[in-house]
């Protein structure tokens, strides 16, 4: 770590002048770094690139504005493209009379697509049926020796359909898994979805509960409105359970009423050691005729060479999906993601303009990422994952920026996964402390935050993963008067997260800016972030 923090603070300030940057035209190189940032925002969210779905009509636009405003700043392609192509199964899962009927000894329950119960298909066939399938509830759907748990034990969930709580067990008791306050990826509905493939299932349905997933029930149905991605296996996804879904905690009542079970004290004992699993005596048959395309998206790649390490990589990335156009809300049915993730995308442009404004390229290569398909799952940067441009074991870290859009000033910096690398830790700590901040740590992660963005990805083939940004409003009233421009509504995953001129960016350059100064640093002192958290250090290890 040989950068000087003076020299760190004044190219963060942006002082140095630019030499080596031999591209660019007066309109990216003469504007501020906020014009910049808010010019990307509102073009990208703009309703002519249609909410940025991947496969849509709207991905070629979107992908060669990304990748125009690379070769305009003056990065270079990868491999000669500025593409990298990721092959996608797109499935349209239209259920047989829009519901689900389900047959117990306590009579039947007749559950609405969409308002009861949200069910799909990543498997590339037109027509699809499970036939008197049988409800297994296994509680969490948990295989977990290390914590030792194990919801699968002494039941054969073959060609039946599981049903299971969302989270894991630590989310009600303090002294199971990591607690309370730490979400592990038992946790998270992918999870659950890879574990009863495994297990042979023909279905796997997770209970909703809007604290335990931390996010409420529209987020569910606006993520499954209309086609959903998976990446395309040689199969066609044969090896995945035939459905997946959600169903609401009040039709799981109806589901267990005609079971003959009580569903309050199935799952109490469902959050405690030594759980049974148990068949509910409830079957289903479920028909799909389905409208299924494959064909390739693509992460957007661009790259500044470095100079003597150049073949050691810093990763910056971003996804640059949205839902596309959907379920209208207040008459509006595009939703833009201006906040995500349009100023994801667009603080890739201000990092690397100023990287190319160096007075000398930096010593290792930076690769600019813009990932595709984060909304359905990380799809992109999973793909990059296993099909990486450039060797894991020569990659050093990884920066992802997501949601970098409306924020003021900020008087700290927190920073997630405290612990897990002390090297990362300390570069956070020291590029805090140019910004005149101090950094809190954090080591909870209540609603799986950690794995539901695409740095998780990188984080899971061994690469470090750096997760810091300012929190703590510089100016706590001006930030409280600031937010009733929002109305007091959420825009996550809505219509409403719209790109506005009142949009504050300071506390946004601030992070963009606590980044760039980190991963300049890392890129010239040659030096290699290693892991301590055993997990990801055994990946990491077994590059070398």
């Amino acid at each position: 770590m040989k950068t000087s923090v003076s020299v760190l603070f004044a190219f963060l300030l942006g002082i140095v002048p630019a030499i080596h940057a031999q591209t660019g035209n007066a309109s990216s190189e003469n504007i501020s770094d906020e014009q910049l940032l808010r010019t990307g925002i509102r073009e990208l969210s703009d309703d002519s690139f249609g909410g940025r779905k991947p496969l849509s009509q709207h991905e070629s636009p979107t992908i060669n504005y990304i990748a125009d405003k690379f070769k305009t700043l003056g990065l270079k392609p990868v491999h000669g493209s500025y593409f990298q192509e990721v092959p996608l199964l797109s499935v349209k899962t239209n259920v047989k009379g829009n519901a689900v009927t389900l047959k117990g000894k306590k009579g039947t329950a007749r559950l609405k697509m969409m308002d009861d119960i949200v069910l799909w298909t990543l498997h590339a066939e037109e027509k699809l049926k499970v036939s008197k399938a049988e409800l297994v509830f296994v509680g969490f759907g948990i295989y977990a020796p290390e914590y030792g748990w194990n919801d699968y034990e002494g039941i054969d969930v073959k060609d039946k359909i599981v049903v299971m709580l969302v989270n894991d067990p630590g989310f009600y008791d303090d002294n199971l898994f990591r607690g309370k306050n730490y979400m592990t990826y038992y946790g998270r509905w992918t999870y659950k979805y890879e574990e009863a493939s495994r297990r042979g299932a023909a279905g796997a349905i997770i209970i909703h509960e809007t604290n335990a997933a931390s996010y409420p029930w529209s987020v569910v149905q606006n993520g499954r409105t209309s086609d959903i991605l998976s990446l395309n296996s040689p199969t066609g996804n044969s090896e995945l359970v035939d459905l997946q879904g959600w169903i609401t905690g009040e039709s799981a009542q109806k589901l267990f009423d005609i079971a003959g079970k009580p569903l309050d004290e199935s799952l109490e004992a469902a959050k405690k050691k030594n759980f049974r699993s148990f068949p509910l005596g409830v079957t289903a048959t479920i028909e799909t005729v389905n409208d299924v395309h494959v064909a390739n998206s693509h992460n957007v790649v661009a790259l500044i060479p470095g100079s003597d390490l150049k073949d050691e990589y810093i990763i910056y990335s971003a996804h640059w999906d949205h839902l596309g156009i959907g379920t209208p809300v207040d008459g509006d049915s595009i939703y833009n993601g201006a906040g995500d993730n349009a100023s994801g995308v667009s603080a890739l442009f201000v990092i690397a303009r100023k990287f190319m404004q160096l007075p000398q390229p930096p010593r290792r290569s930076i690769l600019f990422i813009a990932v595709t398909a984060e909304e359905s799952g990380l799809l992109g940067s999973e793909y990059y994952a296993a099909n990486p441009l450039f060797p894991l074991s020569k990659t050093v870290v990884n920066f992802n920026m997501d949601g970098y859009g409306d924020k003021l000033r900020t008087s700290e910096v927190r920073a997630s996964g405290g612990g897990l690398s002390k090297d990362i830790d300390r570069y956070v700590v020291e590029a805090a402390a140019v910004q005149g901040k101090p950094v809190t740590f954090s080591t909870t992660n209540p609603g799986g935050g950690f794995f539901r963005s695409d740095h998780f990805n990188f984080a899971k083939v061994g690469i470090p993963v750096v997760l810091a940004g300012g929190s703590k409003p510089l100016d706590p009233k001006a930030a409280e008067e600031h937010r009733k421009l929002w109305g007091g509504k959420s825009t996550y995953h809505q219509p409403s997260d719209e790109y506005h001129d009142w949009w504050d960016l300071t506390g946004s350059l601030e992070d963009i800016y606590l980044y760039y100064g980190i991963g300049l640093r890392l890129a010239n002192d040659g030096y290699f972030p290693k892991w301590d958290d055993p997990t990801y250090k055994t990946v990491r290890e077994a590059q070398k």
